[in-house]
């Protein structure tokens, strides 16, 4: 049922001849303008949520701050989503996982290997690292970190795009001030 309709059966029964082409018109004209509105509403519902907005996609990355230093220009549209999504809904974190659950919301699958300085409890083939080892932590990526074109890209986005550097710089921005962050690709 249109608003029209709706804003008919509003009327008393009695106030109008149903046969009178003004009043008809301007129902219709009401009507109209009402059934957009509710149409508009019903979008802006996907505008909502940085996962699923188009429109106001350019709006969320300047409310996130968004490309920053980490996240410059030269992004796929589904790189540049994720980067906002992360942004977003990250809370912040110190733990291994935190940083390695970050890395994959940016599409990098890494792990993280941390150093134990060496004591006398340990095996005697354990690397030797003295006190300061224990303030460094290693991510560990693949050399050639590739992302490849999605459905959620656009036609102007490339095909494939190599690199590191949004990783490298994200990570060492957000490691614990105290840490040392080691990148090692293989």
């Amino acid at each position: 049922m249109s608003h029209a309709d709706l804003l008919a059966n509003l009327l008393p029964l009695t106030s109008y001849a149903p046969d009178n082409a003004l009043l008809v018109s301007l129902l219709a004209a009401d009507g109209a303008a009402l059934d957009a509105a509710y149409g508009s509403a019903q979008a802006l519902q996907i505008e909502f949520d940085p996962r699923t907005t188009a429109a106001l996609f350019a709006d969320w990355e300047t409310t996130a701050g968004l490309p920053d230093a980490c996240i410059g220009g030269g992004q796929t549209t589904g790189q540049r989503r994720a980067a906002l999504v992360a942004k977003w809904a990250g809370q912040g974190g110190q733990t291994g996982a935190y940083f390695v659950a970050l890395a994959a919301a940016m599409g990098y699958a890494i792990t993280i290997t941390e150093f134990r300085p060496h004591d006398v409890n340990l095996d005697v083939n354990a690397p030797l690292f003295d006190a300061a080892w224990r303030y460094a932590w290693q991510i560990n990526a693949a050399l050639d970190t590739v992302t490849v074109l999605t459905v959620n890209d656009t036609v102007i986005d490339p095909l494939s795009a190599w690199g590191n550097q949004a990783l490298e710089c994200m990570l060492t921005r957000l490691k614990p001030a105290h840490t040392h962050v080691i990148f090692s690709y293989s």
